[in-house]
C-alpha cells in the first residue's frame, strides 16, 4: 500500500495545479479561431459612404477639414459617393452634438458601399474619425 502512495500524491498533484491554471492555450491554426477579415475595399475603387445616426441625439460631422459640419439627425442617413481616383484618402470626423461618446460600426452591405453606424457608447472617449486609406483599408480612431 505504501508503494502506491507516492504515486497517488504526484497524480492528485497534477490534478490540483492542472485546475488552479486553466489559463494554459492551446495553439490551433487561424482556421480554428481567427475572428473576422478586417474590412477593406479595391484600392482605387469608387465607394458609396452611407452614415446612419442610430442615437438620441444629433451628430455632426466632416468630411473635409475647413468645411462646415453636417448635422445627422437621430435616425437620419446620409449617402456620399467617391468617385474613382478624385480622393484618395477619405476622412470623416464626427462627434456627438452633447458631447457623448460615440461608436461608429462599419459594415460592408454590398461590394462598394461602406456602412457606418454610430451608436451610443459607454466607452470614453469613443471613436472620433474613420479614415479610408488609398489602398482600401479602414481605420477608426
Amino acid at each position: 500500500m505504501f508503494k502506491k502512495f507516492p504515486f497517488a500524491l504526484i497524480s492528485a498533484t497534477i490534478l490540483v495545479t492542472s485546475i488552479n491554471h486553466q489559463s494554459t492555450a492551446l495553439a490551433g491554426t487561424c482556421a480554428s479561431n481567427c475572428g473576422s477579415r478586417p474590412l477593406q475595399f479595391t484600392p482605387g475603387q469608387g465607394i458609396k459612404l452611407e452614415v446612419i445616426n442610430n442615437t438620441k441625439n444629433l451628430v455632426e460631422l466632416e468630411r473635409i477639414q475647413g468645411t462646415r459640419p453636417i448635422r445627422l439627425q437621430p435616425q437620419q442617413k446620409l449617402q456620399f459617393t467617391q468617385q474613382e481616383g478624385s480622393q484618395p484618402n477619405l476622412s470623416l470626423v464626427f462627434w456627438d452634438n452633447t458631447g457623448a461618446p460615440l461608436q461608429a460600426v462599419v459594415s460592408k452591405p454590398n461590394f462598394a458601399t461602406l456602412r457606418v453606424e454610430f451608436r451610443p457608447t459607454w466607452r470614453y472617449p469613443g471613436d472620433r474619425s474613420l479614415y479610408i486609406l488609398n489602398d482600401g483599408r479602414i481605420n477608426i480612431f
